[in-house]
């Protein structure tokens, strides 16, 4: 548990668990400092077309080894919340996310979602699964996306 409250606590390890297609970069000199809550971090994201995007984001609450918050504040979302939540099992540690979202736009936000949003989410998602369970070994993964 403390190993990956360890590692989910660090933001700067974002980078690693998300799909290099996306050519994610944190902007934010955020070091190897731990996160906490009003801590805001700026990225450049690539979802689509090739064409970068800035998305900032809220670190709103912490609970020390069992769950944070993140909230978009500027970004290619119209609202971004997104839970994780860390429980002790045997053998290893259950991590859940929780992602409320919506898109811009309308019913052509509502298209996009349908084409390619959530199938994006799904693989960035099962990217951190794969890439964590590389890391870490079983490592299990619960994610609901709303």
């Amino acid at each position: 548990m403390d190993q990956a409250w360890e590692y989910f606590s660090t933001p700067s390890n974002l980078q690693e668990i998300t799909p290099k297609d996306l050519k994610f970069k944190i902007l934010t000199d955020i070091g190897k400092e731990k996160m906490y809550a009003g801590q805001i971090i700026n990225y450049i994201v690539t979802p689509l077309f090739g064409i970068p995007m800035r998305w900032t984001t809220e670190i709103t609450h912490v609970e020390e080894g069992k769950y944070f918050v993140d909230e978009q504040r500027f970004g290619p979302y119209s609202f971004w919340h997104h839970k994780h939540f860390f429980t002790p099992i045997e053998g290893g540690v259950l991590a859940t996310d929780v992602v409320d979202y919506a898109l811009p736009l309308g019913i052509l936000g509502r298209l996009a979602h349908a084409i390619f949003v959530k199938a994006q989410l799904k693989h960035i998602f099962m990217f951190r699964e794969k890439k964590l369970e590389d890391m870490f070994g079983s490592f299990e993964k619960d994610s609901a996306n709303r």
